[in-house]
């Protein structure tokens, strides 16, 4: 499976701080559960390559 495979899987994305100055990225699908915990640094870089990813999108959906 590649970025560019369409597949249609329901999932519930759930992103949040923990208790320990962490920040969860929650996935549930199909009975998976993928708890992934990044640092706030690794966490800014993420929302970074997501905003990145958007304008990507958007110029090639004009």
């Amino acid at each position: 499976m590649s970025i560019n495979s369409e597949r249609d899987i329901e999932a519930n994305l759930q992103i949040g701080p923990t208790d320990k100055g962490m920040v969860r990225i929650y996935v549930e699908a199909k009975g998976v559960e993928i708890p992934m915990d990044f640092d706030p640094e690794e966490a800014d870089e993420i929302a970074e390559e997501i905003k990145a990813a958007a304008l990507a999108a958007r110029a090639v959906a004009s």
